[in-house]
């Protein structure tokens, strides 16, 4: 039997996969722009935002089903959830709007061969990331958000391995020096983001609180 709830939660949910849907775009979209040197900017700019403000309406989506319906405890893991994974695709937002902030000192194009693999390859890696949290908040799945914390150890290791080798490589001051070292911070913390994600995804389906850092 339908609850009077359950509407409110389909709408909620919604909201939340569609943030979803926005987050790998505005991500995917910046780093796109980022390696191959075109301004993505204003469009990352105004995703960006777009997920500030879907973010924002679910929290008020949230509190108003609390306030109505005094959910029960299976609900409100629920509601708790949904609101910790719209602040992380948020901050997805956030970052990707600092990477193509970046870009605009140059991006790639001038960098030195070893740089420009070294970040498509992070990239690709942190947008597989991106793509997994979604799909596991899609179907609930714990297994796709459990294996999200073996691929943060390896962006973890691929941050540290680039900025060790180009202390010993690069130039002291460049823009690229510059710009790659913000990049890939930016990617290491898309990568943590995704693994609070998944942590929030299996306390939803299953109640347990794991850390997968």
């Amino acid at each position: 039997m339908s609850r009077l709830i359950d509407t409110g939660l389909e709408q909620l949910t919604s909201m939340v996969f569609r943030m979803g849907e926005l987050a790998h775009k505005t991500v995917s979209l910046s780093l796109n722009g980022y390696i191959e040197g075109t301004n993505a900017y204003e469009e990352v700019q105004s995703l960006s935002e777009m997920l500030i403000t879907i973010a924002d309406e679910a929290e008020n989506k949230a509190f108003e089903l609390i306030a109505r319906f005094q959910p029960v405890a299976s609900d409100l893991r629920i509601l708790k959830s949904y609101m910790k994974i719209t602040y992380d695709f948020a901050r997805y937002g956030r970052y990707a709007l600092d990477v193509s902030q970046i870009a605009r000192l140059g991006g790639l194009k001038q960098c030195e061969d070893w740089i420009r693999q070294s970040i498509r390859e992070m990239s690709e890696k942190v947008l597989g990331m991106v793509r997994t949290s979604v799909n596991s908040l899609k179907s609930h799945d714990t297994n796709l958000a459990r294996a999200l914390s073996e691929t943060e150890k390896q962006v973890d290791s691929m941050y540290f391995e680039y900025l060790n080798r180009l202390v010993e490589k690069a130039p002291a001051t460049n823009r690229c020096t510059i710009s790659s070292v913000l990049v890939v911070r930016y990617l290491e913390r898309i990568a943590d983001h995704a693994t609070y994600i998944g942590e929030s995804i299996i306390y939803l389906a299953t109640g347990e609180k794991v850390t997968l850092r």
